[in-house]
């Protein structure tokens, strides 16, 4: 068998891996004395890392709230980066109050992760993407926000020897998830322990008829069917990578860009080629054998959609090409 080409990109999402951590030891030192200014390097760290791997036509802020046209604003956002579109004269001013239409994605920032904090981002996620009106005419449209919303920490508190980090952290994303999110549109869309994993958020279009089958007693086909109905739509997440040799199979980092190039290149097609680049390359890790996390998975009902193209849906007529915005999985 050929031995793969080594690839640059997982050297240098190693080599983020391992800044992040030592940025993340030297602001430790001075949390207890200065935590404002801990805070607000943390955040930078974040900044940096979007500055140095998303196109140079967006521009990454730090502290600011986004605004609607009729003049709601959100609560403080960490991160914010700005669409290219953005009217550069609005960036100039230096105001921290940023326009919602220009703005593709937002983050909270913490240097060591609690379960809190969780909690807090995806309460802020549904409130946030709340503030925009939802979009029909196609699945990936009325599943998803405009804006991507996401939580980005350097650690977290979970070091003891019979801890389960990536468990916890999955079980709180569920049911804070299950408190505060009322529609598939706003939910988290990435968490991000650069020291551990990162999940990324999927959603599936299609109608789960799997359990009618023929040979099935006609006491489960009626279950089956009276379950169909609350099944036209899966959310749920993955994390990634799935082992701990992150240069061979990538690094939370590596997952992070790749996740949310991947989620941006759905609103904006110019980056969809870089997006394919970075999935082919395996920078996050994520196996042929990974899969969704069972246990974080919601069902919804086609009353979530609008009435334009429930039928549709219902009759499960989808297209499997990979941009396509009528696809089963997003």
């Amino acid at each position: 068998m050929e031995t793969p080409l080594h690839n640059d990109l997982h050297d240098f999402m190693l080599e983020r891996q391992q800044q992040m951590s030592s940025e993340y030891e030297r602001i430790s030192k001075r949390a207890a004395k200065d935590p404002g200014t801990a805070g607000d390097e943390g955040e930078e760290n974040w900044a940096n890392l979007l500055r140095d791997w998303l196109p140079s036509n967006y521009t990454v802020v730090t502290k600011g709230h986004i605004m609607t046209p009729d003049g709601m604003t959100s609560r403080q956002m960490d991160v914010v980066v700005l669409k290219g579109t953005y009217p550069k004269g609005m960036i100039d001013r230096g105001t921290k109050t940023y326009l919602a239409a220009g703005v593709a994605v937002a983050f909270e920032c913490k240097n060591t992760l609690r379960a809190n904090h969780i909690d807090r981002a995806v309460r802020t996620s549904a409130e946030l993407k709340g503030l925009y009106p939802s979009r029909e005419g196609s699945p990936y449209k009325e599943l998803h926000s405009p804006i991507i919303y996401g939580l980005l920490a350097h650690s977290h508190i979970w070091k003891g020897e019979n801890s389960t980090p990536e468990r916890t952290i999955s079980d709180q994303l569920q049911a804070s998830d299950k408190v505060y999110v009322e529609h598939p549109r706003l939910g988290l869309d990435l968490i991000c322990v650069s020291d551990l994993f990162t999940w990324k958020s999927y959603k599936d279009a299609y109608r789960d008829t799997r359990f009618i089958n023929p040979e099935l007693s006609e006491y489960a086909v009626l279950m089956a069917k009276r379950l169909m109905p609350y099944s036209a739509a899966h959310t749920g997440y993955h994390y990634a990578p799935h082992t701990r040799i992150p240069h061979e199979y990538g690094t939370p980092i590596g997952a992070f860009i790749s996740y949310l190039i991947e989620r941006m290149a759905w609103e904006n097609p110019d980056m969809r080629d870089i997006a394919e680049y970075f999935t082919q390359s395996n920078i996050s890790g994520m196996t042929g054998a990974s899969g969704p996390i069972d246990h974080l998975r919601r069902l919804w009902p086609s009353s979530i959609y609008s009435e334009q193209i429930r039928p549709r849906v219902e009759s499960s007529m989808f297209d499997r090409s990979k941009w396509s915005e009528w696809s089963l999985i997003f």
